[in-house]
């Protein structure tokens, strides 16, 4: 009886110490709503605030970023729980053509911290070895 209060304890203990963390963008209820097909880049600041970051190689592109994390026990690494990206398309006239609303199903997670991004040139492919077996020679 008394290990069962124990552990019993010790899980409400470990529970409570649950943390959630939201970086980046927060996105304000109804926002999205407010910006229909054709407004202007300046009605999209107006409600969205600025941008997490602009794209501009094939128009321009606002990109609003958040993240929600939660980590169960203080001691433990963070779980990426919901990741957006919401990504507002402008034509030539800087008038809106598209809205999208990216989720963590639709990409990769990345570190929002260490400010690193992984590049291909890392990656490990079968011929590596091959490579530097022919290079020691």
């Amino acid at each position: 009886m008394r290990a069962v209060l124990a552990v019993a304890a010790l899980c409400v203990t470990l529970g409570a110490c649950a943390e959630q963390f939201q970086k980046g963008y927060i996105l304000p209820p109804g926002a999205l709503e407010q910006i229909p097909i054709g407004a202007s880049q300046d009605q999209v600041l107006i409600v969205m605030g600025t941008p997490s970051t602009v794209a501009t190689l094939s128009g321009e592109v606002f990109y609003y970023i958040s993240q929600r994390a939660e980590r169960a026990v203080a001691f433990m690494p963070q779980k990426v729980t919901d990741q957006r990206v919401i990504a507002i398309y402008f034509d030539k006239n800087r008038k809106v053509i598209r809205l999208a609303n990216y989720g963590l199903q639709d990409g990769k997670i990345f570190d929002f911290i260490s400010r690193t991004t992984p590049t291909s040139g890392q990656e490990m492919s079968y011929l590596t070895p091959l490579f530097k077996l022919i290079s020691f020679r």
